[in-house]
């Protein structure tokens, strides 16, 4: 038959195929050693979201409450 070369389209697929599934192979989660940046950075950025929405949500209810008393004020000063 033909010469196996390293330029046949059969091993340029091969090649392909094993640097695709070694670039991205997946690991065994090692329960004893756990990822503490990754837990850290998970736990850190759920806090920051947490007050920012804390925060916006007072701005928003003194926001409401501002305009509640201008309303009045508007009602009560022209009867």
């Amino acid at each position: 038959g033909e010469p196996h070369t390293l330029f046949s389209p059969f091993s340029f697929l091969e090649l392909e195929l094993f640097l695709t599934r070694s670039a991205f192979f997946a690991r065994k989660p090692n329960y004893d050693r756990p990822n503490w940046f990754g837990v850290g950075l998970a736990f850190s950025t759920t806090a920051a979201l947490w007050v920012l929405l804390f925060k916006q949500h007072n701005e928003d209810v003194m926001e409401y409450e501002r305009r509640q008393k201008e309303r009045h004020h508007k009602c009560t000063g022209c009867s």
